[in-house]
């Protein structure tokens, strides 16, 4: 039975905690906010509840596993779950109104066709075939095994060429570059490819730069649903802080670590801000991997394998309007509505970090849950409005993508704007609007760590292996692991749950473990 030192109480941190307890070891966790969650917040003010971190679950078999796996009590017997259906409402510029039903292709496909025009939902339906074949080339060492040394088959891009046609048959043409090309090559319709380049956004990914098998994303919501835990999103983290409790996890809240302990070439615990030194046989690192080797090892630690686990694009940030309303929830209301930006070219050079680029209609996602538990009484009504924009960088002019979101009234003025183009978009909220309070990446950062308050997106094959993540296990100090957003396989709740199973698994069975068979 080992010691283990866990840094921060992150969602990642804490599923590999609970499995290593059940496990039989002593396991101790250092968070240095006053809670636990990471990024599964809460924000409350006059008995309204918000979720400030992620809104919906997807893939909530990593959670039933978990649950499983340390203890008698199924996931379903702590938190209540869900399925959001429709799975979401999609607003165009041109005045389209889409709404997509909850895993059900042929659904989807007649949808499409009803609001887009017939033949889209066969293209629609053709582009997520080719993202089933790249997860079923990826899914297993892109999730459910520790990232391999050799990394060459990550690099490549998995999505299939599509097939174009010559006189005497077919042939295959050109991989797409990114998400972008193969949304204008295989889509053609320019609302099929928002939607398609939304689900990219969301993980906070830049279309134009990401691989063409970012088109998982989607398949993977069309395929296993998206889900709402009742209570919100936070509801998830206390329940899995209670099972690692119940487990005999020791946390310790206030306590900033410094610094990994190295010893011989390996981890042998940690020093924290008082100045007091914790001992252990293992580390497991939570915080964001640039925190982590540019602040917390020691030089002489030793540089990690290539290539460096800070190579991976950071992601960009989330601005979030928190919006309490009078009256309640309309009946017939989507949980999630997408409303998609008037002009993509405009959102992206936002994203590129110029404020005066900002556009004044970007794609914003509208959750709605409706969740009385969330209400001070059942007639008012919640709203949380998200947009993906650039990082914090204190002092940053907007120039060469950095942003001080902080200064010069900039979130205000974006907040005013992201609020209309609800209403050019048809959504009545602005009249209801009891308060309003308005989150950016800064808010972000001061509460989580994470530099800048950027979103780290889950790890993708393709691009020379440019988004994947930092190995789960440090390859130059032994008994140092990783887990979390900025660690394989990378972001969004599903991933950084994976990513606890991933490092649970290297320390109960050995560094050559190679993952559940």
């Amino acid at each position: 039975m080992a010691r283990i030192a866990v840094i921060g109480a992150g969602t990642g941190a804490m599923a590999a905690a609970a499995r290593l307890a059940v496990a039989g070891h002593r396991v101790a966790v250092y968070e240095r906010a006053e809670t636990y969650g990471g990024a599964l917040r809460r924000f409350e003010r006059d008995g309204f509840g918000f979720d400030t971190g992620p809104g919906l679950l997807h893939l909530p078999a990593v959670f039933r596993d978990l649950f499983i796996k340390t203890g008698k009590e199924p996931l379903e017997s702590c938190v209540a779950l869900e399925q959001a259906d429709p799975a979401s409402r999609h607003l165009f510029a041109d005045g389209t109104d889409l709404s997509l039903p909850g895993t059900s292709r042929a659904g989807v496909i007649r949808a499409l066709d009803a609001a887009l025009g017939a033949g889209a939902g066969e293209r629609w339906g053709g582009l997520l075939g080719s993202a089933r074949e790249t997860w079923e080339a990826t899914r297993r060492p892109l999730l459910e095994e520790p990232l391999p040394r050799d990394r060459t088959g990550l690099e490549r891009d998995p999505h299939p060429a599509p097939s174009g046609r010559k006189l005497l048959g077919l042939r295959r043409t050109r991989p797409p570059g990114s998400l972008a090309e193969l949304a204008r090559r295989e889509l053609r319709d320019p609302r099929l490819a928002a939607l398609l380049e939304s689900h990219a956004l969301a993980y906070g990914f830049d279309p134009r730069t990401v691989p063409a098998s970012a088109a998982v994303l989607p398949y993977l919501e069309h395929t296993f649903g998206s889900w709402y835990v009742r209570g919100g999103l936070r509801a998830l983290a206390e329940a899995l802080y209670e099972r690692c409790r119940a487990r005999g996890v020791e946390f310790t809240f206030g306590a900033e670590v410094t610094g990994v302990l190295v010893e011989n070439g390996r981890a042998a615990g940690l020093e924290l801000r008082d100045g007091g030194r914790v001992a252990a046989e293992a580390v497991v690192s939570g915080v964001d991997a640039r925190l982590l080797y540019d602040r917390l090892l020691p030089p002489e630690a030793g540089a990690p394998s290539a290539p460096p686990p800070t190579a991976a694009p950071p992601g960009h940030g989330r601005f979030s309007l928190l919006l309490a309303l009078r009256g309640p929830r309309p009946e017939g209301t989507a949980h999630r509505t997408v409303l998609h930006a008037a002009d993509p070219a405009t959102e992206r050079a936002g994203l590129d970090g110029d404020f005066g680029s900002l556009c004044d209609r970007p794609t914003v996602t509208v959750l709605r849950p409706g969740d009385p538990a969330l209400l001070p009484d059942a007639g008012q009504e919640t709203a949380v409005l998200s947009v993906t924009v650039p990082p914090h960088a204190p002092g940053g002019t907007g120039a060469e993508g950095t942003l001080d979101w902080t200064a010069g009234g900039h979130a205000e003025r974006f907040a005013d704007a992201v609020l209309a183009a609800a209403g050019k978009a048809g959504l009545d909220l602005e009249s209801r609007l009891l308060w309003q309070e308005v989150r950016t990446p800064a808010d972000t950062e001061r509460e989580t760590g994470v530099p800048g308050g950027s979103v780290p997106g889950p790890a993708l094959a393709g691009a020379g292996g440019a988004f994947l993540r930092a190995a789960n296990r440090d390859a130059g100090v032994n008994g140092l692991y990783l887990v979390g957003g900025s660690a394989h396989p990378g972001g969004g709740l599903a991933h950084t749950g994976m990513s606890g199973a991933l490092v649970a698994g290297l320390i109960v069975n050995g560094d050559d473990w190679r993952g559940s068979r």
